[in-house]
């Protein structure tokens, strides 16, 4: 017996280095298919002559960079001012409605940025009901008498996208109130800090690292952003990028602006981990328990409950309900457009086919890095994950640049071979959106998969090698069934996130091909407004369910942080 066991120890453990070298590789491919793109816009880049930089440094890029600067810059405050105080209300005070308000202040999230500046658009139009009713009520009777300030400008701008953007600073600040020791909190009032001392004294400085990770998710979407920042005339990159690219017709131009803005995406990451790279905060759970909310006179829980009700109305309530009534009053003129049914298919089509990609390369990235944990698996995570953080502009073109000379090479090949055409294989079928949609949301399912198998104990492992299965039969039998919820919650996030993702779609999607976002983009353009609002309505609704999941977490993580 003991003979038996001495042979099968180094087989079983020769075996599981080998599988796991294959995993490695595998990795190493999902990481290959997320650098390519960013590969391809640098060289596409250098093509550019020496005077198109000029050009561009001259006329475009000093516009665009101060329009970028100036709406990062106010975005990033309005949210995190907030995220941090509706977190810190509604953890911090008790009041009648404070369980409503804190899963509801998460609706903005279904909001996609250029559906608000959509409907905000004909909601404060000059000679819409908010205006009108203004006016009745002020005495005046025309437009020319009395109007509100104009919602296309930078102001406008960075208003719609703060009060949608606000959740992702909320989410984790919120965590990290209800984490927080209350005995820190007593120890401050027992020194004679009042409660709103103590939240600029304590809980903000100790709440700073998930302050500076929301701010820096935000400021992400918002770079990503081409809709709302063209439709309210606010000139940024991202929209030079689309303009010198469809408009213009210059590819090398574009991609000199996208690598130009790829550099200042990373440049927020890196100043966003040296802004909490001293950061750190350690408790001792056996004897902590979690922040006790303070009750509140019915007054001033009133008043708390009308200010954490704001950002809910404007993000969310206005732009629903005005989606509501224009979808039902198109409904009841002409019914639903045949369009819609083939739009809804287009793009439950390609949302389903590249979340199957993504969790799929998610699970090799993910795993490959269990199997294999060290610098080798944790750089090929990293590079896997670059793609969130570019715009969807800047991973279009990078898409555009190695798809197209993939179906030059092919249809070169048939011609020279064959004598045949193969035409555009992959930038004419549609392969290159979901390409797209995966090098851009790779991380949540690479990210939250690895989150899932880490709370798998490694002695599962040891036990499932002893019983003969392979690394292999291991991640089938074993991790596979342990982790179905971390795989759902990140296939629902990525199903959600492609269905909302306009700007790549909006530039790589075949001819003839629409879906909800660019059809609604389309419509917007136009000004016929009423004609997207179905999309538009549909595009919220299915976006609620990330929501509803995001509650759904928080409210376990309140549940662990009193049970200690």
């Amino acid at each position: 017996m003991s003979a038996s066991k001495s042979v099968a120890g180094p087989s079983v453990v020769s075996h599981a280095g080998r599988s796991g070298r294959n995993w490695l590789a595998l990795s190493a491919i999902a990481a290959l298919i997320v650098v390519l793109p960013v590969a391809g816009l640098a060289l596409e880049a250098l093509k550019g002559s020496t005077g198109l930089w000029a050009h561009l440094f001259s006329s475009v890029l000093p516009v665009a960079l101060r329009d970028t600067v100036i709406l990062l810059v106010g975005v990033g405050l309005l949210t995190a001012v907030l995220g941090t105080t509706t977190a810190w209300l509604v953890t911090a005070y008790d009041f009648p409605g404070r369980r409503l308000l804190e899963w509801a202040l998460l609706l903005p999230l279904a909001v996609p940025t250029y559906i608000i500046a959509y409907a905000y658009l004909d909601i404060l139009h000059p000679i819409g009901s908010v205006q009108g009713a203004i006016r009745w009520v002020l005495g005046y009777e025309s437009p020319r008498q009395f109007r509100l300030p104009d919602i296309r400008s930078m102001i406008g701008c960075i208003l719609l996208l703060g009060f949608v953007l606000y959740p992702y600073v909320y989410i984790p600040t919120r965590a990290m109130f209800i984490t927080q020791s209350g005995n820190l909190i007593d120890a401050a009032r027992t020194l004679g800090i009042s409660r709103r001392a103590v939240f600029w004294r304590v809980a903000l400085p100790l709440a700073r690292p998930a302050v500076a990770v929301g701010i820096a998710l935000a400021l992400m979407e918002t770079l990503n952003d081409v809709g709302a920042a063209e439709f309210l005339g606010v000139r940024t990159m991202t929209v030079s990028i689309y303009t010198t690219w469809i408009t213009r017709t210059d590819l090398p131009g574009a991609s000199q602006i996208a690598l130009a803005l790829l550099l200042i995406v990373v440049g927020l990451v890196a100043v966003e981990r040296w802004a909490r790279r001293k950061q750190r905060y350690a408790t001792d759970a056996r004897r902590s328990r979690g922040l006790k909310p303070q009750k509140v006179s019915a007054v001033n829980g009133m008043l708390l409950l009308f200010m954490g009700s704001v950002p809910i109305l404007l993000g969310f309530v206005a732009p629903a309900l005005y989606l509501t009534t224009e979808a039902w009053k198109r409904y009841q003129f002409a019914g639903v457009s045949p369009r819609l049914l083939n739009e809804a298919i287009s793009t439950i089509t390609i949302a389903t086919l590249a979340t199957v990609v993504t969790i799929s390369l998610g699970l090799v990235v993910a795993y490959a890095t269990r199997l294999r944990p060290g610098k080798a698996s944790a750089t090929l995570l990293r590079l896997s994950t670059v793609g969130y953080a570019a715009p969807g502009t800047v991973v279009a073109i990078g898409v555009l640049i190695v798809l197209a000379g993939f179906d030059r090479f092919i249809d070169r090949t048939a011609l020279d071979w064959c004598g045949i055409s193969t035409g555009l294989l992959f930038m004419g079928s549609g392969a290159a959106v979901v390409y797209a949609l995966t090098v851009r949301f790779l991380a949540i399912s690479a990210g939250g998969i690895e989150a899932g198998l880490s709370r798998i104990p490694m002695s599962l492992d040891h036990a499932s090698r002893t019983l003969g299965q392979s690394p292999a039969g291991t991640f089938r039998h074993v991790h596979l069934p342990l982790s179905k919820a971390a795989i759902s919650a990140a296939a629902l996030l990525v199903f959600v996130d492609c269905i909302k993702e306009l700007p790549a779609t909006l530039l790589l999607r075949p001819l003839n091909v629409e879906t909800f976002a660019t059809h609604l983009y389309g419509e917007a353009a136009r000004g016929t407004y009423e004609e997207a609002s179905i999309a538009a309505l549909a595009i919220v609704a299915i976006s609620v369910l990330p929501v509803i999941l995001l509650s759904r977490i928080g409210t376990a993580g309140r549940s662990v942080a009193a049970d200690r």
